[in-house]
């Protein structure tokens, strides 16, 4: 029987409906504060509000997700603060904005020091990286929510960004002819790990070392890519149309920029730990909505702008390339096969 995401726990399709049924409720609290305007709401990357004047400030909360409880097996505590400052700014820039300021929430089982400051320093260090001032945070210890003798935790946070209205992009300027570049992920990031572990660790243990991806552990816990100095820098010397950060739901999220056509027949070849995945049993078309497949980011854009755009990566140490353009007829294809 093939390996699923929904057979994990995790139906992608269910879930879209839930936030579309909660989207239409939180809409009844957008007129609520008269000092600001809803410049762009629930549904895509962040919400963006229009202070009076030129200043609009958008908003986004995300976490690590079940990659805690690889970090907890394998009692590293230092990384998962890095994968969540990357999935706030990685999803902030993607409608134009800089982030200004993080806070973060830890909640935990237990008070235990030491693991909480490593934590912590894994946070400064993906500050630092995106150049986002952390302001504040939140650490809860809740022993009756979060159970077991072992310590145990899960972690968020929540980013503030600023543009100007010239600068905000939502994907309304994508048009057919447009090229789709890929920016390179460093592993998995922090998406799909109900799958991952379902599939992988009933055959493997996180010590296992394993040809191509040594120790298991370690792969798995890899930091998520941050994108923020060079797509920051794009926005500045490129014409760009719409940007993804390849997430939950993968590449069926770049139907949430613009309801259009996205060919994928230029990906790269899946670094090892991807292929060691379908080898377990998940269908090629099952990888690409759930997992990176070793793209983190896209931009899209007009053709011509497709060499500089690439040089700016480069220089900032991530690998690029195109792996696809823009189509009439809607949907997301990986070469002939429709993701959704």
């Amino acid at each position: 029987m093939a390996l699923t995401y929904k057979k994990a726990g995790v139906d992608i399709s269910k879930i879209k409906q839930s936030q579309n049924a909660i989207g239409k409720i939180i809409q009844s609290t957008h007129k609520l504060q008269k000092k600001v305007r809803i410049a762009h709401g629930f549904g895509h990357y962040a919400g963006i509000v229009e202070i009076p004047g030129k200043t609009l400030l958008a908003t986004h909360t995300d976490g690590v997700g079940t990659k805690v409880l690889i970090a907890n097996m394998m009692k590293k505590f230092d990384t998962v603060g890095i994968d969540c400052v990357a999935m706030n700014v990685n999803d902030i820039i993607c409608v134009g904005a800089t982030p200004i300021s993080f806070v973060d929430y830890i909640a935990a089982n237990k008070n235990d020091e030491g693991i909480l400051k490593k934590i912590v320093q894994g946070l400064v260090q993906g500050a630092k990286k995106a150049s986002v001032p952390i302001v504040g945070g939140e650490t809860s210890i809740m022993p009756d929510v979060i159970s077991g003798n072992r310590f145990a935790f899960d972690l968020a946070g929540m980013v503030v960004g600023m543009l100007t209205k010239k600068q905000m992009i939502i994907g309304n300027k994508i048009k057919r002819g447009d090229v789709i570049i890929g920016a390179q992920s460093s592993g998995l990031h922090s998406n799909g790990y109900s799958l991952a572990r379902k599939a992988l660790l009933s055959k493997y243990s996180l010590q296992d070392r394993i040809k191509g991806i040594g120790k298991l552990g370690n792969a798995l816990l890899t930091p998520t890519q941050i994108y923020v100095k060079p797509i920051l820098r794009i926005l500045e010397e490129c014409k760009v149309h719409g940007l993804a950060h390849i997430t939950g739901g993968s590449f069926t999220k770049l139907l949430r920029l613009k309801k259009i056509g996205y060919q994928l027949d230029e990906m790269p070849i899946p670094s090892p730990i991807f292929q060691l995945l379908e080898d377990r049993g998940i269908s090629t078309l099952e990888m690409y909505k759930t997992f990176n497949m070793g793209i983190g980011f896209c931009v899209i854009s007009p053709k011509n702008e497709e060499k500089r755009i690439n040089s700016i990566f480069k220089k900032s140490g991530i690998k690029s390339k195109r792996i696809g353009k823009i189509i009439e007829k809607k949907g997301v294809f990986v070469n002939s096969q429709k993701l959704a």
